[in-house]
C-alpha cells in the first residue's frame, strides 16, 4: 500500500443504542444532531485519504446512493484493504479536504452521492455523510426536491 502521509483521525459519535422500536426523546435527538453537526464540521476541516481506482475515486453504490470511500488515516485504509483481502496490493490515494469532497466531488458525481468515512471500522467508528441538505450543497441533496427545490 502506498503511503503519502496521514490525516488526523476523526472520532465517530459511537453506536446508537435505543431499544427496538423505542423512539428517542427530543433531548436525545437534539443531542445527536449537535454531535453530528460537530463531527461534520470537523470532517469538513480535515484532510482524508481517498483511494484511486480506474481513473477515479474509489466508490461503492448502495441503496441508490454512490458513496465516495474516504479514510481518516493509513491505518483505517489498511483495515479496509485487509477486509477486502487486498492488503497485498498497492493502494494509491489522494489526500483531500473533507469540504472539497462534500462541496465539489459530490456534485460532480452526477448521481445521488455521499461520503463514507472509515467504512471497514463498523458502526462504532465509521461515519456516513449522506446526500442531504446541510451536508452537501442543497441542489445535490436528495431531500432538496421534497422541500420544494427544482430537480437537478
Amino acid at each position: 500500500m502506498e503511503v503519502s502521509g496521514s490525516a488526523p483521525a476523526l472520532a465517530g459519535p459511537g453506536p446508537v443504542e435505543t431499544g427496538r422500536g423505542a423512539e428517542p426523546s427530543d433531548a436525545e435527538v437534539a443531542s445527536r444532531r449537535r454531535e453530528f453537526t460537530a463531527l461534520l464540521a470537523a470532517f469538513r476541516d480535515t484532510a482524508v485519504l481517498v483511494p484511486l481506482r480506474s481513473g477515479g475515486w474509489l466508490t461503492a453504490d448502495f441503496g441508490g446512493v454512490r458513496w465516495i470511500l474516504a479514510f481518516s488515516d493509513t491505518s483505517a485504509l489498511a483495515r479496509y484493504a485487509s477486509a477486502r483481502d487486498e492488503a497485498h496490493q498497492e493502494w494509491t490515494y489522494r489526500t483531500v479536504l473533507g469540504a472539497r469532497l462534500l462541496d465539489v466531488a459530490v456534485p460532480a458525481a452526477g448521481v445521488p452521492c455521499g461520503v463514507a468515512l472509515d467504512a471497514a471500522d463498523g458502526v462504532e467508528h465509521a461515519v456516513l455523510f449522506p446526500p442531504v441538505a446541510g451536508v452537501v450543497p442543497d441542489a445535490f441533496a436528495v431531500d432538496h426536491v421534497r422541500r420544494g427545490g427544482a430537480p437537478r
